[in-house]
């Protein structure tokens, strides 16, 4: 009783248990927990992101796709972890642009805690090397 209950809380809030444990949230409560791991790495840690072109199928059942002549429908799966937490969603063709737009609004507005990396100028580093060669 209890299960059924946390699996509709969790299907109503948006996630659900996919092919051994991957949790895939919607995309609104992704970029929303997203939003949260970056306000919680803002002093110390890291986020990393990643996009997969993703069937979410297994090879067998895409083999078997093809063999059918049957069109694959391909997704993107977006990755996010801070290693303590890792969540994912998955996008249709359709959602992506949308999704896309949102998540530049996340990043922008959480990378401001970047240091800006210092770089050597080299116009100024090269002239006192002629000098000392011209002296």
């Amino acid at each position: 009783m209890l299960f059924s209950v946390v699996c509709l809380v969790q299907l109503f809030l948006g996630a659900f248990n996919l092919n051994g444990g991957l949790v895939l949230l919607q995309p609104d409560p992704f970029l929303n927990e997203l939003t949260s791991m970056f306000e919680r790495s803002t002093e110390k840690g890291s986020v990393w992101v990643t996009l997969k072109r993703s069937s979410m199928k297994s090879k067998a059942a895409r083999n078997k796709m093809q063999s059918a002549e049957q069109p694959i429908e391909y997704r993107c799966l977006v990755r996010a972890t801070d290693s303590k937490k890792t969540i994912s969603t998955s996008l249709s063709e359709k959602d992506y642009q949308k999704f896309q737009a949102s998540y530049a609004t996340v990043l922008k507005a959480h990378m401001n805690s970047l240091k800006k990396r210092e770089r050597k100028d080299r116009k100024k580093t090269a002239e006192p090397e002629k000098k000392q060669n011209e002296i």
